[in-house]
C-alpha cells in the first residue's frame, strides 16, 4: 500500500511540473508516462483518465497547503496576527502554482460533477478551518458575532475577489511580478486588519 501511495504521489509530481511548463492542454498522459518512465497501464492503473490526473494534481496542492496552514496555526497569536500568517501562507502556494492554470485544462471546470464534488469538498475544509480560528478569537473576547461560519465564508470569498483582481492584472501567460504580488499580499492583510476591527464592534 505504502509503495502504490508512494508511485501515486510520483506521477502527480510528474504531472505538476509538465503541467506548470507546458500547460495542462498540450499535455497528453503519455507525456507524464514518458517523463517518468512508467508504462501506460501503470499509469491508467493509478488514474484512469486525464480528468482525475488533474483531480490528484488538485488534492495534492490543497492538502499540501492545509497542512502548511494548520502547523502555522497558533492560538495564542491575536485573530490579526492569524490571519496575516494564512495570507502569507495562501500566497506562497499562490504564486508557486500560479502557473498549473487548472481552469484551463477543464474548460466546463464547475460544470464536471466530480471536480465540483471534490472543489466544494475542499473549501468546506477551508472554510471550517476559519471558522474555528473566529471562534476561538470570539472564546477570548477579541471579537463578537452571533454566525462564525458565515464570518468565515465573508472573509474567504473576499480575498478570493483581490486574488482574482491580481490575476486579472496579469497576463495569461505571465506569473505575477513581484510588485502585483506585493500589492495584492497588502490589500489582503489590510482588509484583515479591517474585518477584525469590524468584528470588534
Amino acid at each position: 500500500m505504502i509503495v502504490a501511495d508512494k508511485k501515486r504521489e510520483q506521477i502527480i509530481i510528474g504531472a505538476i511540473k509538465r503541467f506548470t511548463h507546458f500547460g495542462i492542454n498540450k499535455t497528453t498522459m503519455n507525456d507524464i508516462a514518458e517523463d517518468l518512465a512508467v508504462s501506460k497501464p501503470s499509469l491508467y492503473y493509478y488514474f484512469p483518465d486525464k480528468k482525475h490526473l488533474i483531480l490528484g494534481v488538485i488534492e495534492k496542492v490543497f492538502t499540501d497547503f492545509y497542512e502548511v496552514l494548520k502547523k502555522k496555526y497558533n492560538p495564542d497569536q491575536s485573530l490579526e496576527e492569524i490571519l496575516f500568517n494564512s495570507i502569507d501562507v495562501r500566497n506562497t502556494f499562490f504564486q508557486k502554482y500560479y502557473m498549473l492554470r487548472i481552469a484551463e485544462g477543464i474548460p466546463d471546470l464547475l460544470n464536471d460533477d466530480i471536480i465540483k464534488t471534490k472543489l466544494n469538498s475542499m473549501k468546506d475544509l477551508e472554510k471550517d478551518f476559519f471558522t474555528i480560528v473566529f471562534t476561538q478569537a470570539k472564546e477570548k473576547g477579541e471579537i463578537d458575532h452571533i454566525n462564525m461560519k458565515h464570518v468565515s465564508e465573508l472573509y474567504l470569498e473576499s480575498l478570493m475577489g483581490l486574488t482574482t483582481m491580481c490575476v486579472m492584472q496579469t497576463g495569461k501567460d505571465i506569473l505575477p511580478d513581484k510588485k502585483i504580488l506585493n500589492k495584492m499580499t497588502q490589500k489582503q492583510k489590510d482588509l484583515s486588519s479591517i474585518f477584525t476591527k469590524g468584528l470588534m464592534c
